[in-house]
């Protein structure tokens, strides 16, 4: 749906007419890109090394206790007493009823703490809660905060009071880090994904990030094309360079490699880092570990 235009005083919502200047997508479009997209069937050292560093290394259970969260944060803390010569993960995602936890036993200065937060993983919640939460989760040490765009108001075309909520929170945010998730897998079409992509951007989001991995929004290649190419294309007009995070439904090595050479295929080498690149998993990492390991 087209965002709400004012009937009475035909004031339209803020970015629509930026957004609607971008370029057009379409989904021949980004399958024809795809197929273009060499993905090597070997992949080297220095690809895994640098797929490891930008993992969020993730834990969003039902089930999720201070056992099992402190048994994932000793694991970086022994990866880096162990393996020093290892590129550490990029960070510890978790919800923010551990962020004190983690805060107090996490001991490598280079991982972030990455904390859900807005009322994670559908944003159906007043925005008061969304704030405080938000606010409380910095507080207890959160360095980035992951949240999931209201995707009833973008479907709604209330894109107002979603880029409201999301620069409110970005304010919150300071300096710290902001990512946003789209939910790719619940959008329709490459034009929609692109639609989200930008507005994320342009509310203030440091990061867009695919998925939340719940209810079958999971991340695709053609996801990732279509949101590389809206970062890139953003880039190309303000200068500002926003990140990517892929996350949800990755099962294997492979898939995270797959990911990795979109990224650096349409966004370039200057991407693939910690700064502009994550990965949301855990699964994966414990295999990817296992093959630097062997090495």
């Amino acid at each position: 749906m087209e965002p709400i235009r004012d009937q009475e005083d035909c004031r339209i919502y803020k970015y629509l007419d930026t957004i609607d200047s971008y370029a057009a997508i379409d989904n021949k479009t980004v399958d024809d890109a795809l197929e273009k997209i060499i993905i090597q069937n070997e992949i080297s050292i220095d690809a895994l090394q640098k797929i490891y560093s930008c993992i969020d290394l993730t834990t969003l259970k039902n089930e999720d206790n201070e056992e099992s969260v402190l048994a994932l944060t000793e694991k970086i803390n022994n990866l880096c007493n162990e393996h020093p010569n290892i590129k550490n993960v990029a960070s510890i995602c978790i919800f923010p009823y551990f962020t004190k936890l983690v805060s107090e036993s996490l001991e490598v200065d280079q991982v972030k703490i990455t904390v859900v937060s807005g009322g994670f993983p559908y944003s159906q919640t007043y925005m008061e809660v969304k704030t405080v939460e938000t606010k409380l989760a910095l507080l207890d040490g959160a360095d980035e905060i992951d949240i999931v765009m209201p995707l009833g108001l973008f479907e709604d075309g209330n894109w107002e009071e979603l880029s409201d909520q999301i620069g409110e929170i970005k304010e919150i945010c300071g300096e710290k880090t902001l990512k946003v998730i789209l939910q790719t897998g619940l959008m329709k079409d490459a034009k929609t994904i692109k639609q989200a992509a930008l507005l994320a951007m342009y509310s203030g989001a440091d990061f867009i990030k695919t998925s939340t991995g719940k209810d079958g929004d999971i991340a695709t290649p053609q996801a990732v094309l279509v949101m590389c190419r809206a970062i890139k294309e953003y880039y190309t007009r303000t200068g500002r360079k926003v990140g990517i995070k892929v996350a949800g439904g990755m099962k294997s090595v492979k898939d995270a490699f797959m990911f990795y050479s979109i990224v650096e295929k349409e966004l370039g080498k200057e991407w693939l880092d910690k700064e502009y690149l994550r990965f949301g998993t855990s699964s994966v990492a414990d295999k990817i570990l296992e093959l630097i390991l062997n090495q």
